[in-house]
């Protein structure tokens, strides 16, 4: 049995990661911390757990940590690059879904996630950390002792863009991507802008000249290009409670292409991604509760764009769901171990 720990099990994200692991028939459930909980019982906080979990809310202590294979950092930015250190040094492998350990470049990280009082605490280990992106570094994962797990919008952007970007099918240097997502990306914590009177009935972008999602997709799809991209990078809210879209564009250099068979060929052995049949529109509520990318490629008039179109559940394959993908293949699990679940309709 795998020991899990989670550090930060209160949110959106942790009650998604409890859910799946509970029912993970590998995983034996060791730690669950929140300094605000303390002393609570999970089942007693989030309800739908009883019966499944029976362990209480403890405050961080490293010592119950360092007892554990694994622990996930189901926690603000900020925080897992405070502990990872320590754990590594005790032989505890780390998964971080936040986002402490995604941008390779300390700089780069200190401008979208920093401020003049936070500065990086471990930059050193930011090179070590594998991308948890496992359709494109399944085999770094393997022996990863620490994993940055992707973020919701670079998920649905990443895999919708790679099979166009890796083979140089499109301009790089000007891609388009508009992606909205669910209120729970937001999180849970207590926010006037995400009441529901606030959110409800209406859709709208935001952070349209800057959001902290862009330097980490832009590194991803460098990689996958071996070049610097250009990217436009507009997200919006959606009045739903999960889910992300995205509707990506690119200029194709060639107008030849069987863009179908392409995609189809490089996502043919990815458990997790499903290229539509040509013509497709992917809902998001395909994707409810699901660990799926869902993916369909259009050419509009028979032009020089392609659109494609990219679906999952923020909390699911945007989050606990590609945290308990890796979890599997570093652990020498069946990648599918505890992610079966059939989306939830309607």
């Amino acid at each position: 049995m795998i020991k899990v720990g989670i550090v930060g099990g209160t949110g959106y994200t942790g009650v998604e990661l409890l859910r799946l692991l509970a029912a993970h028939p590998a995983v034996e459930l060791s730690v669950i911390t929140s300094r605000a909980e303390t002393g609570i019982a999970v089942a007693d906080f989030f309800p739908n757990l009883r019966g499944h979990i029976d362990l209480a809310f403890t405050a961080p202590d490293s010592a119950a940590l360092a007892v554990c294979d694994v622990v996930f950092f189901a926690t603000p930015n900020g925080i897992a690059m405070t502990q990872a250190r320590e754990l590594l040094a005790a032989g505890v492998r780390v998964i971080d879904l936040a986002a402490d350990f995604r941008l390779r470049d300390v700089t780069t990280w200190q401008r979208w996630y920093g401020s003049t009082d936070v500065k990086h605490a471990c930059p050193e280990l930011l090179q070590e950390a594998v991308y948890g992106l496992p359709e494109v570094n399944r085999a770094a994962l393997r022996t990863a002792r620490l994993v940055a797990n992707p973020g919701c919008y670079p998920t649905a952007v990443q895999l919708g863009l790679l099979p166009l970007v890796e083979q140089g099918l499109v301009d790089i240097k000007h891609l388009i991507a508009n992606a909205a997502s669910g209120i729970s990306g937001a999180g849970r914590k207590a926010e006037v802008g995400t009441l529901f009177s606030e959110r409800a009935e209406q859709f709208r972008a935001y952070a349209a000249s800057g959001h902290r999602h862009l330097p980490e997709i832009m590194q991803g799809l460098a990689q996958a290009a071996g070049q610097d991209v250009g990217l436009t990078f507009v997200p919006h809210y959606l009045p739903i409670v999960r889910g992300i879209h995205a509707t990506l564009y690119g200029i194709l250099n060639d107008k030849g292409l069987n863009l179908q068979e392409i995609y189809e060929k490089r996502y043919a052995s990815e458990p997790f991604v499903d290229v539509l049949p040509a013509g497709a529109h992917p809902e998001t509520r395909s994707v409810k509760g699901a660990n799926t990318c869902r993916l369909a490629v259009h050419r509009p008039q028979e032009g020089d764009t392609v659109v494609v179109l990219s679906v999952i559940d923020n909390l699911v394959k945007g989050a606990a769901g590609q945290a308990v993908q890796n979890m599997n293949i570093m652990f020498n699990q069946h990648e599918t171990t505890g992610l079966n679940a059939i989306a939830l309709l309607p």
